[in-house]
């Protein structure tokens, strides 16, 4: 008989926990919920104020009959699930199926799973928040409300297999209007005009920009415009008619939130939110360190918060000193403030333990594991370093009365960007050193070149960018980002091309649909106010049935109404350019939960379908033919010849287009603990290219 129970939601969670505490405690894991609304129906009695009905999880009946078990065996019994709304509700469930008294003593609750916080943590258990709890059962019966009223309706009148939900309908109104701003953009025209000039004291020419005249800015609108310009400048040199000099600071960037990181790692390392969220989770919970066993490298990963505790704070600030020096401490210690509404339940993500850099765990850790773990790594520790200090200087130049200005930046102390700079969604203009100039030089010109350009539409948005209006607009929370990208995605409405997150005419039918039926749920505000208030029930200033009460009242009259209003939407499938091979009808592209395929459209006469071919422009070894990239039942990528089953040649890794220079034979990419290479497919040859290594190397041992 154990001491204690300590119950988690994870087995690697667990595992860590376990090693930390000892024999006298049992730690056992309930993967995560053990009850939930039933799939097969409504699941909550509208009737008798939306009393939910819970059921066992399918699959968790063995779970739930270990805890029994084991929480009978033992003298205590400790819930220790995530430290949010989610893991509240977890912990709640399990102490109702354990018939734990509400009033005594057994939840913990803890940021980073190292062996100091969780011995502390169980030292100070308390109440299950019940505040806490009603949030999460108000999110998920609304969530429900909203999801099982309306989706019957898009299955009869558009599609089988549809969904709407709170915050994913409005990801995808958000997606579709911006396509619409794109699609109605006007480019105007306009005109730059760059001269080349030369200093005496320069290696390079300077690049100056026409800017007007003396009575300000002008903007060339035209080629006539642009060629007046021109004329009147001619080949006359240009003189320095004044210079500006001034420094700046440049502040470094928080630590990261749930929402920062997510953005982050999309631009930096190209990650998916849900890749993202995965691979944060297996570092939090707990990652086996060569020498040091199972440790979570990370503080908790599902937070709003800037903040940082101070004892995280003294340790990076001593690290910094002892790493880069004094000057790189700030006089005063980094404080960020969150952003307007922030629930600042949690710290900011951090390493866990500065001990551990990333160089030096590195051999623990697979290429993405390391790649985040670097990221998150980097930032928290140039969160806390010194202002980076920049000087930028103006220059204006007088030619025959044109003005034009060339601006350059120096850096006169890299302060944190010693170790990070911060992505960007746009195209950062690059850093210009100008020479030593005084007002009244003279520099040659050595030539002048206009360009005709146009104004660009709104960018479509990528995963990071509409994060980051869903944070800025308030809709949803930290936890909800990820699952909502990849819902819209699966079920059609939006569509990844490289990067960019492109809505399909499914989505447009389907968003104009919730637009003209039920204009609140898509309503950006409405939205957003529902957030808040969602938020009063966590803070014990609302009660949970009240407001969906309130809400649903209106609602349900919209789904009375457009059940009987909303006409038959039929949606023209995409017709392809691929013949069928059994009727010669040309196919159609479906989309199913696995993604976007091809299929005949005499289906149920002729039920053939295809994978969507992508080819990688490489021949196929064996054969000859074209290899292309496929997916296994598991939805894992491999590569394979387009003439399979005749011809068996498939390979995990992407074939790279050059031949391997020593036999001739196909090179397939690979990625090592220094980065990506290339390697001959042929065993007996394995000549390895590396990027920047004018050498072949022989395959290493």
């Amino acid at each position: 008989m154990s001491d204690t129970l300590v119950i988690v939601e994870s087995p690697a969670k667990a595992k860590t926990i376990g090693k930390f505490l000892g024999s006298k405690y049992k730690v056992i894991a309930s993967n995560g919920h053990v009850r939930d609304l039933p799939k097969s129906q409504l699941g909550v009695n509208v009737e008798n104020n939306f009393e939910p009905k819970y059921i066992t999880l399918r699959g968790r009946g063995d779970v739930l009959e270990k805890i029994r078990k084991e929480a009978k065996n033992a003298k205590k019994v400790f819930l220790a699930t995530d430290p949010d709304m989610e893991g509240e509700a977890i912990s709640w469930h399990i102490s109702q199926v354990l018939k734990l008294d509400e009033k005594s003593i057994h939840r913990v609750e803890f940021n980073e799973i190292t062996a100091n916080t969780i011995k502390k943590a169980i030292k100070i258990p308390r109440k299950i928040n019940m505040d806490l709890v009603n949030a999460q059962q108000a999110r998920r019966v609304l969530d429900r409300l909203v999801g099982y009223k309306i989706s019957p309706i898009l299955w009869a009148k558009v599609r089988k297999g549809l969904s709407a939900g709170r915050v994913q309908s409005v990801a995808t109104r958000i997606i579709c209007d911006r396509e619409d701003e794109i699609t109605a953009f006007v480019p105007e025209e306009y005109w730059t005009i760059t001269a080349q000039l030369k200093a005496i004291n320069a290696k390079k020419p300077i690049e100056a920009k026409y800017y007007g005249d003396k009575n300000g800015k002008i903007e060339i609108r035209s080629e006539k415009d642009a060629k007046g310009v021109l004329t009147k400048v001619g080949k006359s040199d240009f003189t320095v008619e004044d210079l500006k000099i001034a420094k700046k600071t440049q502040h470094a960037p928080a630590p990261f939130t749930t929402s920062s990181l997510q953005q982050e790692a999309s631009r930096k390392l190209g990650f998916t939110t849900k890749l993202t969220m995965l691979i944060a989770q297996q570092l939090y919970e707990g990652v086996d360190i060569q020498g040091s066993g199972t440790t979570g490298l990370i503080s908790y990963i599902r937070t709003d918060s800037v903040r940082i505790s101070e004892e995280a704070q003294k340790a990076a600030l001593a690290f910094i000193e002892q790493q880069y020096g004094k000057d790189y401490v700030p006089a005063t210690p980094n404080i960020y403030k969150g952003r307007a509404g922030a629930q600042d339940a949690h710290e900011a993500i951090r390493p866990s333990n500065l001990g551990f850099a990333p160089q030096n765990v590195k051999g623990s850790l697979n290429a993405n594991q390391y790649k985040l773990y670097k990221l998150i790594y980097e930032r928290f520790v140039a969160s806390q370093m010194s202002d980076a200090v920049l000087e930028t200087n103006t220059v204006t130049f007088d030619a025959n009365g044109c003005v034009f200005r060339a601006n350059g930046t120096r850096t006169l102390f890299d302060g944190y960007t010693k170790i990070y700079t911060e992505g960007r969604d746009d195209v950062a203009e690059k850093d210009v050193t100008l020479p030593e100039l005084s007002v009244g030089d003279i520099l040659e010109q050595l030539g002048i070149d206009s360009e005709q350009k146009f104004t660009q539409p709104p960018p479509r948005y990528t995963e990071a960018s509409l994060v980051k209006t869903l944070e800025k607009m308030g809709i949803g929370r930290p936890s909800t980002y990820s699952p909502t990208i990849s819902t819209i995605i699966e079920r059609g409405y939006v569509r990844r091309e490289k990067k960019l997150l492109v809505p399909t005419e499914l989505g447009f039918v389907v968003t104009q649909l919730m637009k003209e039926n039920f204009q609140s749920i898509v309503d950006v505000t409405f939205t957003a106010d529902m957030e808040e208030k969602l938020d009063l029930i966590k803070d014990g200033t609302a009660q949970w049935k009240n407001v969906i009460g309130e809400f649903y009242a209106p609602f349900e009259k919209q789904i009375e109404k457009a059940s009987e209003s909303i006409e038959k939407v039929v949606i023209p499938d995409e017709v392809s350019d691929i013949p069928c091979d059994k009727c010669g009808a040309m196919m159609v592209y479906k989309t199913s939960r696995f993604g976007r395929f091809l299929a005949c459209p005499n289906f149920p006469n002729c039920r053939n379908t295809k994978p969507i071919v992508e080819k990688q422009g490489v021949p196929c070894p064996i054969c000859g033919s074209e290899i292309i990239k496929r997916k296994s039942k598991r939805g894992k990528p491999f590569y394979g010849c387009e003439k399979y089953p005749e011809c068996e040649f498939v390979s995990w890794d992407k074939p790279a287009k050059e031949k391997c220079p020593k036999c001739g034979g196909l090179m397939v990419q690979k990625m090592g603990q220094h980065g990506g290479y290339t390697i001959c497919a042929d065993k007996d040859c394995a000549t390895v290219i590396r990027p920047n290594k004018k050498a072949n190397e022989e395959k290493e041992e």
